[in-house]
């Protein structure tokens, strides 16, 4: 609505009509590409090598070496969504 009507009347003008904030119109939402998949697989391929006994700081250390720079929090999402 906001789009088809953008040559007539400003984006701001159309969203306090509308009662939602400009950035709700400009808002792209993020593409979850290969690099989640990657990195996951990273991470139970350094779990299992370390036969089954690396957490999650031994795994960010590691990661750290390959270059990726990860949170020990994502880490642990990662490591729980793997039932590891």
């Amino acid at each position: 609505m906001i789009r088809n009507n953008r040559h007539k009347y400003s984006v701001s003008a159309m969203c306090d009509v509308l009662q939602i904030p400009r950035s709700t119109y400009y808002y792209e939402a993020k593409v979850c590409d290969d690099q989640a998949e990657e990195l996951t697989r990273l991470i139970v391929n350094i779990f299992k090598d370390s036969r089954n006994i690396y957490g999650q700081r031994k795994i960010k250390k590691e990661l750290e070496k390959l270059g990726w720079t990860v949170s020990r929090r994502r880490i642990g999402r990662m490591m729980k969504e793997q039932g590891l």
